[in-house]
């Protein structure tokens, strides 16, 4: 099974602060993800200069696709990078955690995600988007598309409808399976109408934390998992420590959350995600998937950003084999 992304490419630029003040300061939302312009985003990287740093090639489904491939499956991304540093960083580092990549230029500075992570391990982005905003229905075409199985989208992208319907009416005719990951509550919000067009007409798997089920649903996560169902093959609603609830038809599952110290909460839906694709393309039944998709939130959320080195992904991968073989145990018992 191969899978593709599209999403934003942006660069994380990721700092620890030691309290709630710089956030307020900036007019920022705790723990959401808001636009900023070029002034803003100057001030930011202004206050930075105070904190360390990391860099990693980020966005939602950048983040997936990139976990996805470490984890041994074939993976590609579409999105739009400038042709600056960050530009070139991104690409490089998506290429190194060997993802294929399908990055279109622009004249406009790359852009960036700078993401104030606070004690309690919440993130908050404010997220300059330059040339990923750039990316236009008219870079979509039908070969991007050829080879694979499975379209994973961010739902940050619905503020172009124009170009997520070209992608996913690309994506059908290549009878390609689709992923949506509903990315941030107060993006919900703003668009919940295409929200409801996108999964009821294309969406087959549908990823929602607590915050952005109620924001489409207006219902708590054991109701707004059933609500979710009806509109789309597979629904995911996340509720962090308290693990996730996945629905299929009449089908329920809830999975606990993996034990973790989280010390930064960035890409642990987007890992989330990445483990429970990884578990579909290997015909893992769905609580499997589930627990997979925690394993590796659960690890994600123990470092800074979204990149784990290799000894970290070698633990997963034996956590993960541990799970299968039991279950395959259980599975053998049950027969």
């Amino acid at each position: 099974m191969k899978i593709l992304g599209l999403g934003n490419a942006l660069t994380d630029v990721l700092a620890t602060l030691q309290s709630d003040e710089c956030i307020n300061e900036m007019g920022l939302l705790k723990g959401g993800m808001q636009l900023i312009d070029e002034d803003k985003l100057l001030k930011i990287m202004s206050t930075f200069e105070d904190f360390d740093t990391v860099l990693a090639s980020g966005g939602s489904a950048a983040n997936a696709i990139s976990g996805l491939t470490r984890m041994g499956i074939s993976a590609g991304f579409i999105g739009k990078i400038g042709q600056d540093s960050y530009g070139r960083f991104y690409k490089e580092d998506m290429e190194n955690n060997g993802v294929v990549t399908y990055l279109q230029e622009s004249n406009i500075a790359s852009g960036c995600a700078m993401t104030m992570i606070t004690p309690d391990g919440e993130r908050t982005f404010g997220t300059y988007l330059g040339a990923a905003a750039t990316l236009s229905a008219e870079d979509l075409h039908p070969d991007m598309f050829y080879g694979y199985d499975m379209l994973h989208i961010e739902g940050y992208l619905v503020q172009d409808p124009k170009l997520i319907r070209k992608a996913v009416k690309l994506a059908q005719n290549a009878r390609l399976k689709i992923s949506l990951d509903m990315a941030s509550y107060n993006i919900v919000n703003a668009n919940l109408e295409f929200f409801k067009e996108l999964i009821q007409e294309y969406v087959d798997i549908a990823f929602a934390n607590e915050e952005e089920a109620l924001a489409y649903t207006g219902e708590e996560p054991q109701k707004a998992v059933s609500i979710l169902a009806k509109d789309c093959e597979i629904a995911i609603v996340k509720c962090g420590s308290q693990g996730s609830i996945i629905q299929k038809g009449n089908e329920i599952f809830n999975v606990k959350a993996t034990p973790a110290k989280c010390i930064d909460s960035t890409g642990a839906g987007d890992l989330y995600a990445a483990g429970f694709i990884y578990a579909l393309s290997q015909h893992y039944s769905l609580d499997t998937a589930g627990e997979i998709g925690s394993i590796l939130s659960g690890n994600v959320i123990e470092v800074i950003g979204t990149k784990m080195d290799d000894a970290r992904w070698e633990n997963i991968k034996k956590e993960v084999n541990i799970l299968v073989q039991k279950k395959e145990q259980c599975n053998v018992f049950e027969s």
